[in-house]
């Protein structure tokens, strides 16, 4: 994720770039922010003399759909896990507490550097484990992190997209230091130093091979949301160096005249390549990439943006432009790290741009948001990066969201940006934008099957109708406060939650925000989930109606696709017969039924019940589940 706003000021070697900052002014360099791993060192705000831009006064009404996101990093223990050598216990913990973080903010999705250093945290059989999680390679943790991730993700409805560093094999640029099984070890023909780091040469097809099939390894044997790159390719300038590709070019660079056009090439190759690969594998999976926020200035090129910055076209040999308008991508999220007004790349002139880009192709676009610069002390303002989400809305192009880098800095609350961010734009909770053109399943509406107040709140429980063909993977759950004829679910403040199924007929949710507002055992709110893409429906409940709706997902595969999560767990079911936990009374006639078959669209007759032997305060058991085949 570089921060560099320079095009001549390359980062000093030994500091990451996250950790280097340059700003200019007027199209020259200024003085840079250099700050430590694990920490950030506060520094006066450098300003733009001359440069301003009105800022948004008023935050516009909040989005039902919108990414909202943090990267959680791990190269280097920046995030999680804090410290290498943590013990399994520990590190689940740390993890536990980001995603709590996440949502306390409201945010939807998290970004997971889970390959940071071609190493992998997960049982890889192409790399060895990560040093970052317990201080020696390829040494084992004692869990499966990445199916700790997304397990836990998914249980608070999550997004969860790995994020994955392509080309970078070391921190340091002494092959010797890596474990002998590793396939830097194994292939030192694949490798360069440059900059005090290794990295695999792009211009190998073997080596661009190799980086492919790890990366696939995770995808296909997890339930990942999605497939995330960062600006990582071809490596940042570094003073008095020259990448040392020379030999490959003169072997594999048939074609290319000048060797800049021929390192294009190897990255446009690797990431059409990737793309392919993952929607064969699965076609749900989203694909995206975060690229350094200026791909050529107009000065250079009349299709560039109105900067004076480092290209990432020539800086990083990405045609990142090339990517989004061939449909290469799912999303593009451009790290736009600077405040608005700022002359040599202002947030008001790329913006805009990006999303002229972005609509061309139908790519979503999410914009990455410099947190930390609150933190050091860059942006001044509290108010900068709610101004940044107000402009982002009033776009003519859509921007379907922001993601913040990075997770240790939004807890932290600088200045009190993200609360103020919290309360000028996430007020409720926002579905996942919907990406219609990601394969999927019909799936149908929910039945409301019985609610009821509870000391702490609401419970709601329902049936998901689809079955086992149609099961949705959320939920999204709306309430209306009041004597309501229907749940506007267009409305963002009746979004109470989503949910993420469970892998069973019977689904339940509690709202501990319901106020009771009468003396009576019947709930006065009502509330309703929804499933994706299901038509609204209308749900009768013993007091008023409530409704149904569509939830965020778009990438249920069809059975023919592969399984997902949740799936192999099912059951078929004939008839199930639900007795929320507690409930004494009589529940509403079919309410809590469900037909498994469609041969069978009644339920059975009921059985008496002999109260005989059944105290008053007693509820008699539910009937046990049947399986199709058995005999009643």
């Amino acid at each position: 994720m570089t921060l560099d706003g320079s095009p001549t000021s390359p980062a000093p070697a030994g500091v990451g770039r996250r950790q280097f900052l340059t700003l200019a002014t007027a199209g020259v360099a200024a003085s840079t922010l250099t700050v430590t791993v694990g920490s950030l060192t506060p520094a006066a705000a450098l300003t733009t003399p001359g440069a301003t831009h009105a800022a948004p006064t008023a935050a516009p009404a909040p989005r039902k759909r919108e990414l909202r996101a943090m990267w959680i990093s791990s190269v280097v223990n920046i995030d999680w896990p804090s410290a290498s050598g943590l013990s399994a216990e520990q590190q689940k913990a740390e993890l536990l507490g980001w995603l709590d973080v996440a949502r306390d903010f409201r945010l939807n999705a998290v970004f997971v550097q889970v390959r940071p250093t071609a190493d992998a945290f997960w049982p890889s059989p192409y790399e060895p484990w990560s040093q970052y999680l317990t201080g020696v390679q390829g040494q084992d943790p004692g869990y499966d992190p990445l199916a700790f991730v997304v397990e836990e993700c998914h249980r608070r409805n999550l997004e969860i997209h790995a994020w994955y560093n392509p080309y970078r094999v070391s921190m340091q640029a002494d092959p010797a230091r890596l474990v002998p099984e590793h396939p830097a070890r194994q292939h030192p023909e694949w490798v360069w130093a440059y900059g005090g780091k290794l990295y695999f040469d792009p211009g190998l097809p073997a080596a661009q091979e190799h980086i492919k099939n790890a990366i696939l390894h995770s995808v296909e044997n997890y339930d990942i949301d999605g497939v995330h790159f960062d600006d990582y390719f071809y490596p940042y300038a570094v003073a008095g160096e020259t990448i040392p590709d020379a030999a490959t070019f003169a072997t594999h660079g048939a074609g290319f005249d000048r060797v800049e056009d021929w390192r294009r090439h190897n990255v446009d190759t690797f990431v059409q390549s990737i793309s392919q690969r993952i929607k064969q594998a699965k076609p749900w999976v989203k694909f995206g990439i975060s690229p350094f926020g200026i791909w050529r200035n107009a000065s250079t090129d009349p299709r560039g943006s109105q900067t004076g910055g480092s290209q990432s076209y020539d800086m990083q040999f990405a045609d990142t432009r090339k990517w989004v308008l061939e449909g290469w991508l799912d999303y593009i999220n451009p790290q736009i790290y600077w405040q608005l007004g700022l002359a040599v790349a202002d947030y008001a002139k790329l913006v805009p741009w990006w999303a002229d880009v972005a609509a061309q192709s139908g790519t979503h676009l999410y914009i990455g948001e410099a947190l930390y610069k609150v933190t050091s002390g860059v942006f001044t303002d509290p108010a900068e990066l709610s101004n940044h989400l107000t402009f982002c809305r009033e776009q003519e192009h859509p921007v379907h969201g922001n993601v913040y880098f990075s997770a240790k800095h939004v807890p932290a609350d600088p200045q009190g940006s993200m609360t103020r961010v919290r309360d000028d734009h996430y007020r409720y909770p926002a579905l996942v934008p919907a990406m219609p053109h990601l394969p999927g399943t019909k799936v149908r509406t929910p039945v409301l099957a019985w609610a009821g107040w509870r000391d702490d709140g609401v419970r709601v429980h329902w049936t998901d109708a689809g079955g086992r063909r149609f099961a949705a993977t959320s939920f999204a759950i709306y309430r209306a406060d009041g004597w309501v004829q229907h749940v506007d679910t267009e409305n963002p403040a009746n979004l109470v939650a989503t949910q993420r199924a469970e892998g069973r007929v019977v689904q339940d949710f509690l709202d501990p925000t319901a106020v009771r507002r009468r003396r009576t055992p019947s709930p006065r709110t009502a509330l309703a989930p929804g499933c994706n893409q299901a038509a609204p429906r209308r749900a009768r409940w013993s007091v008023r109606p409530a409704s149904c709706r569509a939830a965020a997902r778009h990438d249920r595969p069809s059975p023919e696709l592969g399984p997902r999560e949740g799936q192999a767990r099912r059951r078929v079911v004939r008839w199930v017969r639900h007795a929320p936990s507690g409930f004494r009374g009589r529940p509403a006639v079919g309410a809590g039924w469900h037909s498994g078959t469609r041969e069978h669209a009644r339920p059975p007759p009921r059985r008496p019940l002999d109260r005989r032997s059944v105290g008053p305060a007693v509820r008699p058991p539910a009937p046990a589940h049947r399986r199709v085949g058995e005999r009643p």
